[in-house]
């Protein structure tokens, strides 16, 4: 039933659903771990870190709300947060697992193999990312992963913050419809 829904009725659902929430999980594991993998090239790490975002995306689902960024948007800004986070104090942080007394990851090897074929087989955001006119990847990579104002922005690409605005929704609206069209 859920796995037909929108992101954003997933996520909305999830404070009363558990199953809306694996039908996130379930759609965005593999996606969530190449993000990793590709900046860590360690799939130990990127478990981690994966666990970490799913579990900071639990434990805040109850905040999202639609109409926003989309869920996917939200999900990676979570993501690249967590990522910036665990560069700057040399370690994942573990809060969010913590919380929800999720115990610790522990991998063998074949965990570790499955996590790079799972990162390296899907369709990945970069991936996605690369399909956008140049403009509007810029524009999203900037906005929504980098989580930078839209002033700076159009500074940077010599344009003004609403040309901007309009590449950053035309580029989310594109990757929406290209995420669709790969469930």
């Amino acid at each position: 039933m859920w796995e037909f829904e929108s992101d954003d009725s997933l996520i909305a659902a999830t404070p009363r659903e558990a199953a809306a929430f694996s039908a996130f999980y379930r759609r965005y594991e593999g996606p969530v771990l190449a993000f990793f993998m590709r900046r860590t090239r360690d799939p130990e790490l990127a478990a981690d870190l994966s666990a970490e975002v799913f579990a900071a995306v639990l434990a805040s689902s109850g905040r999202y709300r639609q109409g926003g960024a989309p869920a996917h948007a939200w999900l990676f800004g979570i993501a690249q947060h967590k990522l910036a986070s665990s560069r700057r104090r040399g370690q994942v942080e573990d809060r969010a697992r913590r919380r929800l007394r999720m115990a610790p990851i522990e991998l063998d090897d074949e965990d570790l193999e499955r996590i790079e074929a799972r990162a390296g087989g899907d369709s990945t955001v970069q991936d996605l990312l690369n399909a956008l006119p140049a403009d509007q990847r810029d524009a999203v990579r900037a906005r929504i992963l980098e989580e930078r104002p839209y002033e700076e922005i159009a500074r940077e690409l010599r344009c003004s913050q609403s040309v901007v605005r309009k590449r950053v929704s035309r580029g989310l609206a594109q990757l929406r419809s290209q995420i669709k069209e790969g469930t």
